[in-house]
């Protein structure tokens, strides 16, 4: 563990032994994460809150509790590697192992106007920290967790990604997917192939493992412009995060249904 203190967390297994569900959710002091979050709670997960900030991680465990959710906070920077292994750590200490893991933190990197990210002119280094967080943060977390996921019965991946990755409606001229997003969207597309291999890999173990696109979300990542509530674009996620046995996997889903690739 780091020398950050977290505060009002008991460190027993009891969540085992009570048959407790438990749900770790990256990026989850705000936005569609804290929905995603308190939609888990709300159906009786025990949640850990992912974030990198303590204030606002600290702040959005106390808004869960006093709504009635069992909620604990996780230090969480998903870029690094120490941060992530430290906060597996703590989930096993907490809980003794994983029901579900929702990746949804993730980052656009800098935008021009109208949230344009033009190609010809993009900064690689904007490219590379999009990715790691957008990518291999993913990767970095899932393996690391997947020790915990494995303890667990019927255990869910769910990453959050974006209809801007659908390489079928970006090449679509007459679907209207918004500005070009050179850094941003080719990060889903990564995530999308990402999200196919890890259910290809996990077939047969029970773990299921898909990608939840929120739609246009009213939240700062967005400049809060859009049509949806964080509430709408947590939906697809609590639901893939519950899915029954023998439900899909490797699939990419919003509330309408399958996205297309």
């Amino acid at each position: 563990m780091s020398n950050e203190t977290v505060s009002n967390q008991s460190v027993s297994n009891e969540s085992v032994s009570n048959g407790t569900r438990t749900a770790l959710v990256t990026g989850a002091n705000k936005g569609i994460g804290y929905e995603i979050a308190a939609g888990l709670g709300a159906l009786g997960h025990r949640v850990g809150v992912g974030a990198r900030d303590a204030a606002r991680r600290e702040d959005a465990v106390e808004k869960l509790r006093a709504a009635g959710v069992d909620a604990f906070g996780v230090p969480l920077d998903v870029t690094d590697d120490r941060s992530v292994t430290e906060a597996a750590a703590l989930v096993e200490r907490l809980a003794g192992r994983l029901n579900v893991l929702v990746n949804n933190a993730g980052i656009s990197g800098p935008t021009g106007p109208g949230w344009e990210q033009d190609p010809t002119t993009l900064d690689l280094d904007v490219v590379r920290t999009v990715v790691d967080t957008n990518v291999l943060g993913v990767i970095r977390v899932t393996n690391a967790l997947l020790p915990l996921l494995r303890r667990s019965p019927s255990p869910r991946v769910v990453n959050v990604s974006s209809s801007v990755g659908s390489l079928t409606r970006q090449a679509d001229p007459d679907i209207e997917i918004g500005p070009v997003m050179a850094a941003y969207a080719p990060t889903k597309t990564f995530l999308n192939a990402v999200t196919v291999q890890y259910a290809r890999q996990l077939a047969g173990t029970g773990i299921l493992i898909n990608a939840a696109c929120p739609g246009l979300v009213a939240t700062d990542f967005t400049g809060f412009h859009g049509p949806r509530t964080p509430e709408q674009g947590a939906a697809t996620a609590i639901r893939l995060a519950t899915l029954p046995d023998g439900g899909p996997t490797g699939s990419f889903f919003e509330d309408d249904g399958v996205v297309p690739w």
